[in-house]
């Protein structure tokens, strides 16, 4: 089932439910315990401290070989230098980003509705961000959850590697992985641990396990 893209398990930022802990902290202890990319998304940030974040980040991050991917922050991503962005359906078009960035950037898009997946069949992406899968709080701005059929039916027909995002937990990862995403993206599963460390081994144990059933 393996179509190649961004594997593993993605932490995706909310230094508001990181409980009044460092976001660097959370952040390089869900690392030690399996992380495999961050996505810095920040939503409130005023831009110069939002570069600042994302080169410090990006410094702390490099020991570890671990991607750093911008949020929705085109500017921010090239201002930087990190090693790709992941947009939305309202953000700069595909073909923009791939023009801006080159073509070594990661690109993720995110995909919330059937009409997405069919039009990002063309677009110059490198994964698709399948959101959400589960209603979250943490996802309030969406169509409606997309469940294990959609992911599956997404899967079918996509040329595209699938990032899955939205209400994944250690219990449910196991089949979200079935249905065919190669990555797992959570944002409370880590910010709000109590040990994100644990916690990532936890979840990193889920999609290994898992990928160890599949054909």
């Amino acid at each position: 089932m393996n179509k190649g893209g961004m594997k593993g398990l993605c932490l995706v930022t909310d230094r508001n439910l990181c409980g009044g802990r460092p976001l660097e902290e959370v952040v390089l202890e869900a690392v030690r315990g399996g992380v495999t990319s961050v996505q810095l998304r920040e939503k409130q940030l005023a831009t110069r401290i939002f570069v600042a974040t994302a080169a410090h980040l990006k410094a702390l991050l490099a020991p570890f070989g671990i991607p750093l991917i911008i949020n929705d922050r085109v500017d921010v991503a090239l201002a930087v230098g990190t090693h790709g962005v992941h947009v939305g359906q309202d953000d700069m078009p595909c073909e923009t980003v791939r023009r801006l960035l080159g073509p070594t950037a990661l690109i993720g898009l995110s995909v919330e509705c059937w009409e997405d997946v069919v039009r990002a069949q063309d677009q110059p992406v490198d994964y698709l961000g399948v959101s959400p899968i589960f209603a979250t709080p943490t996802k309030t701005d969406t169509r409606g959850a997309w469940g294990l059929e959609g992911l599956a039916r997404i899967w079918a027909f996509s040329r595209h590697p699938l990032v899955a995002i939205g209400g994944l937990n250690e219990a449910n990862i196991p089949a979200v992985v079935r249905a065919g995403a190669e990555g797992i993206a959570v944002v409370s599963a880590l910010c709000a641990a109590l040990d994100p460390r644990q916690a990532a081994e936890a979840l990193k144990r889920s999609i290994t396990d898992a990928g160890k059933q599949l054909p």
